[in-house]
């Protein structure tokens, strides 16, 4: 009895053999989509899932997850706009406009960013509005007033832009009654006893928005003052 309990606690352990292919895939740098199919194809080998149902599986689950489905039809679409000139648009525009600093640009970004969050209005997101976009603006903005930049300063202003859309979506999307993480919070509040209703929890969450904007507005004219410094500096040696 001992022996078949612990061959049927081996059989649980190598069902974990997905994990170590993921974590080795990973650390390899490997296509990220192989390894997980795989990853899921070995998974089900050892549980005694046929090749067959497999498939069966990972095709009801594509069918099941459409949206994500349109999520990936928007990423060519993006690449087809920037090979025809999207970002060098973008980059011209901002150019164009005298004076206007990384940082006051990034402050603008995450107002617009809350703003729309208010209104449920969806921007894209990283990949369709932030790396096309609002990423090449910000450093166009740097490289008007100071130059060319450095390619380590280029990964910060990344970060930065990344950064200003995380912030506007996570703390503008509670500011809109009906967005579905108010009505999660509302619903599982109710569930604890407590009466909250999506109006209310909109209401709180827009003093924090505000603070959100002035946290990140201070965080980015300090970033100027960085930059003024760095590049003046530079210029008179």
């Amino acid at each position: 009895m001992a022996d078949i309990r612990k061959e049927e606690s081996n059989m649980e352990w190598i069902k974990l053999i997905g994990i170590v292919i993921i974590v080795v895939g990973f650390v390899l740098k490997l296509d990220t989509i192989a390894v997980v199919i795989i990853a899921g194809f070995a998974t089900a080998l050892v549980s005694g899932i046929t090749p067959v149902e497999f498939l069966q599986h990972l095709g009801q689950a594509f069918v099941d997850q459409r949206l994500v489905t349109i999520f990936f039809i928007t990423l060519p679409l993006i690449g087809l706009s920037e090979r025809h000139g999207l970002k060098e648009q973008a980059v011209m525009l901002i150019k164009k406009i005298k004076g206007l600093t990384t940082g006051t640009f990034l402050t603008i970004y995450l107002i617009i960013r809350e703003v729309a969050g208010l209104f449920s209005i969806r921007l894209g997101g990283h990949p369709q509005f932030v790396r096309p976009l609002v990423q090449p603006m910000a450093e166009a903005a740097a490289e008007a007033k100071y130059g060319e930049i450095t390619e380590e300063e280029k990964e910060t202003i990344k970060a930065k832009s990344a950064a200003m859309e995380n912030y506007g979506n996570f703390y503008g999307q509670n500011t809109f009654l009906a967005s579905s993480g108010v009505l999660l919070i509302a619903s599982t509040l109710d569930s604890l006893g407590y009466k909250i209703s999506g109006w209310d929890i909109a209401q709180a969450s827009i003093p924090v928005a505000v603070i959100m904007i002035v946290f990140g507005a201070l965080n980015n004219v300090y970033y100027d003052r960085q930059l003024k410094k760095k590049y003046t500096q530079k210029g008179d040696k």
